[in-house]
C-alpha cells in the first residue's frame, strides 16, 4: 500500500482499502458482475440482444462505453450502457451473455470486476 492510501485511511479511519480516483478516470468503480439474457425492452427503449456487448448501470449515461475487466482472469471487454440495473445488493453492472462469455464468467454467473468509462 502506498502512502497516500494509508494517508487516507488514517484520515478517514477505516480499515479496508480504498479505491482512489483521479480526475483522469473519475467513473472508475470495482465489485460484482453478473450477467442477463433477457428478450425484453431495456430501460434506454432498445430491445435486449444477449449477443450484443451491452450493460446495465444504475446511473451512467445510456450509450456510455465501459471498459470492464475481471479481475479473475484479467480478460477485458467495452461494452455499451443500454440498461438500468442492477437491482442485487453489491453488485455494480449487469453485462449482457455475449460480454459475460468473453469475460470467462457464464458459468460462475457472476465475478469481481474493475470497471472504467472511457466514454
Amino acid at each position: 500500500m502506498n502512502k497516500r492510501n494509508r494517508a487516507i485511511r488514517a484520515a478517514l479511519g477505516l480499515g479496508a482499502l480504498m479505491v482512489v480516483a483521479s480526475a483522469g478516470d473519475a467513473a472508475a468503480q470495482c465489485g460484482r458482475a453478473s450477467w442477463y439474457a433477457l428478450t425484453s425492452k431495456t430501460a434506454s427503449g432498445e430491445r435486449m440482444n444477449p449477443a450484443a456487448m451491452t450493460a446495465a448501470h444504475r446511473t451512467l449515461p445510456f450509450g456510455s462505453q465501459v471498459k470492464v475487466t475481471n479481475k479473475g482472469n484479467g480478460r477485458s471487454v467495452v461494452v455499451r450502457i443500454n440498461d438500468r440495473g442492477p437491482f442485487i445488493r453489491g453488485r455494480v453492472i449487469d453485462l449482457s451473455k455475449a460480454a459475460a462469455r468473453k469475460l470467462g464468467f457464464i458459468r460462475a454467473g457472476h465475478t469481481s470486476i474493475c470497471m472504467t468509462r472511457i466514454k
